[in-house]
């Protein structure tokens, strides 16, 4: 049975950004935008400034971003970044 939602978490240098169940989450790439869905291999990547977006419940949200990292290991994608003012 295909996996229908992972874990989000967004941390920043003052705070956790979100935390939540997801299902799909589109990341600013150091090489461009990509996306991650369940099911997911494991990665770890550069972000660049621009958009991080994800759905959870067929909403969209975002936050806007300097730089940072992301890291999916099993369920769980971090992401750490600097937050655009």
């Amino acid at each position: 049975m295909m996996q229908e939602n992972f874990s989000l978490k967004v941390l920043t240098p003052v705070g956790t950004a979100f935390e939540g169940t997801v299902e799909a989450v589109f990341l600013p790439g150091a090489k461009g935008r990509f996306e991650i869905l369940p099911g997911h291999a494991p990665i770890i990547t550069a972000l660049s400034g621009g958009s991080l977006i994800w759905r959870a419940a067929g909403r969209e949200e975002s936050v806007q971003i300097l730089n940072g990292a992301a890291m999916l290991a099993g369920n769980t994608l971090t992401v750490c970044a600097q937050l655009a003012q």
